[in-house]
């Protein structure tokens, strides 16, 4: 006998729809739609709203929906890799999570804002992918002058794009202003700098370069200038306020402050370069995650008070370390014995939460110290709540003159009188050691 599914009998006929079909259908139609595109979120306020509010307001204010009943305080984050898209895209629709993710704008939108930019910040999946998109707008065969001393990954993408015959590298102390301008202007069959790098305070020597006045000369000899603002972030410093083409951050540290994620950034002043970053960003597979842009806005809102506390903390351990007799030197903006103290009053609000000390007892004392403390961790990176510690040199790519001794402190939001036993009974039990 032939089955009821097969048999000619029951063909054309149209049987009664499933009962599970039914309730799914109904239970749908029950639920009130959004009056609002997730996707298409719109940001409560224009730029101009924030321009009389105080950072410490704007980083908590901006990023928002619109205040209408019913609509999330918070941007929702969208977990798709892609968008509903029919015909020929228009401009800024949502098509493929590559090109961009809308859950990241309210974040960009909230940097670009601390740093004072006409555009939104260019998020990145990394800082290194932030640095790279950076160099990528080096005209090809434009001298790049850098600082000698910088954040290690940065110095190893510019001797690797120098290497392969990219661009030509000029490294130079950062702190010395008139020899960094002389390296700008060129000369002697040099041509002038395309591209200048500031790191300030930078990173791990914490040198203190002269801001304004570098901007100025390198943009008299037709030179882009972009600033990592990383250690001092927006509430410390704001490049684009000297003059500065573009900023760029390792959001993965001060900005995200949780040591949880990583991120970079790039806030860029002209449209063309606005633009030229996101190609990089979609060509190249950059683009951060919708997760990951949530958790670097989460921890933005605390900025101010992170930065506030970690920020009052170093400079009161700068002080104290500086009188503990296992440390040679003791390296912070805070103290009138640093070099770059006097210029960093005038470009600086904060002097940052970041220490760098040198032992008496060489690289051995230095190991010691990472291995005793118990409420420093003993790992890299910087800027998150929790305070950790590193002797920089037992990396293989330092910058060479960097000193084996030096350990770099970053200062969490821990009591400050608890950071300071746990490394003064560290710092003593290495002198004896």
């Amino acid at each position: 006998m032939p089955s009821a599914r097969r048999g000619s009998a029951t063909r054309g006929r149209e049987g009664p729809k499933p009962k599970a079909l039914a309730y799914t259908s109904a239970a749908m139609l029950s639920y009130p739609k959004p009056r609002f595109p997730l996707h298409l979120v719109a940001m409560a306020r224009t730029r101009s709203f924030y321009a009389d509010l105080s950072p410490d307001t704007a980083v908590v204010a901006a990023g928002r929906p619109e205040w209408e009943q019913g609509e999330p305080v918070n941007p929702p984050v969208l977990f798709s890799s892609t968008f509903i898209s029919r015909g020929v895209p228009g401009e800024g629709e949502a098509t493929y999570a590559r090109y961009d993710n809308p859950s990241n704008h309210p974040t960009e939108e909230v940097i670009g804002l601390l740093e004072g930019a006409p555009n939104d910040a260019v998020l990145f999946a990394s800082g290194m992918a932030a640095i790279d998109a950076t160099f990528s707008l080096i005209p090809p065969g434009g001298r790049l002058v850098m600082p000698s001393h910088a954040y290690n990954g940065t110095g190893a993408l510019a001797r690797l794009l120098a290497s392969q015959g990219r661009i030509r590298l000029s490294t130079l102390q950062i702190d010395h202003t008139s020899d960094v301008v002389a390296a700008l202007a060129g000369g002697e069959g040099c041509a002038p700098a395309a591209r200048l790098w500031i790191e300030t305070p930078s990173n791990p020597l914490l040198e203190i370069a002269d801001g304004p006045a570098l901007v100025e000369a390198a943009h008299a000899v037709g030179a882009v200038v972009a600033v990592d603002n990383t250690i001092a972030t927006p509430l410390g410093q704001r490049p684009l306020d000297w003059g500065a083409d573009l900023v760029v951050h390792s959001a993965s540290k001060c900005l995200g402050g949780h040591s949880d994620l990583i991120l970079g950034a790039v806030v860029p002043v002209s449209k063309e370069h606005d633009q030229l970053l996101r190609d990089f960003r979609r060509i190249h597979g950059a683009s951060p995650s919708a997760f990951d842009g949530f958790l670097l806005l989460r921890g933005l809102r605390t900025l101010a008070l992170r930065t506030e506390r970690a920020n009052a903390s170093a400079s009161i351990l700068a002080r104290r370390l500086e009188s503990h007799p296992a440390v040679e030197q003791v390296i912070h903006p805070s103290l009138a014995s640093h070099p770059g103290n006097a210029i960093a009053k005038t470009q600086m609000t904060g002097f940052g939460s970041i220490i760098s000390i040198r032992l008496a007892g060489g690289a051995k004392a230095a190991d010691a110290v990472a291995a005793q403390t118990r409420s420093w961790a003993p790992a890299t990176s910087l800027g998150g709540v929790e305070s950790m510690l590193e002797r920089r040199r037992r990396w293989p790519g330092e910058f060479s003159d960097v000193p084996e001794d030096l350990i770099r402190l970053s200062v969490g939001i821990e009591n400050v009188d608890d950071l300071w036993e746990d490394l003064a009974q560290a710092l003593t039990r290495a002198e004896d050691h």
